[in-house]
């Protein structure tokens, strides 16, 4: 089963959100910055590798916040990990967005999410207890 993480950095009250390429599977779709997970790499290396190739940054402190399984219609399942970056060294850039924004944790519904994020949205914008690992 194919792994995917995906990074929710905060900062003063604000989530980093950012949005595909037109070009992309799932053009347009707002999500949070991450992505697959290679063969033979640990899932939190993973994160760290794509958060270095897609802006830039070094994650310093992580934390998993939780994970599940999701399929889109027509595709296998995956697994999907969030990751609560707590700290990162470097200054952030889009190296890959169509665009990227520090977004109020409650307007993150208002956005066009990945499906497979939709969920997880959610419960962040509400405070459901989504810092717990699941």
């Amino acid at each position: 089963m194919i792994t995917v993480t995906a990074a929710v950095i905060e900062r003063a009250g604000r989530v980093l959100i950012c949005q595909r390429r037109a070009d992309q599977k799932h053009p347009l779709k707002w999500e949070f910055p991450g992505g697959k997970v290679e063969a033979g790499e640990d899932p939190e290396a993973g994160l760290r590798r794509e958060l270095q190739e897609e802006l830039g940054i070094e994650a310093a402190k992580i934390k998993e916040i939780t994970r599940f399984e999701f399929q889109y219609p027509g595709g296998d399942p995956f697994r999907l990990i969030f990751y609560q970056v707590e700290q990162y060294e470097g200054v952030v850039q889009n190296q890959v967005f169509a665009d990227i924004r520090w977004a109020e944790v409650q307007q993150l519904p208002d956005f066009d999410f990945l499906e497979g994020d939709i969920e997880f949205v959610h419960r962040l914008a509400t405070g459901t207890d989504w810092r717990r690992a699941g």
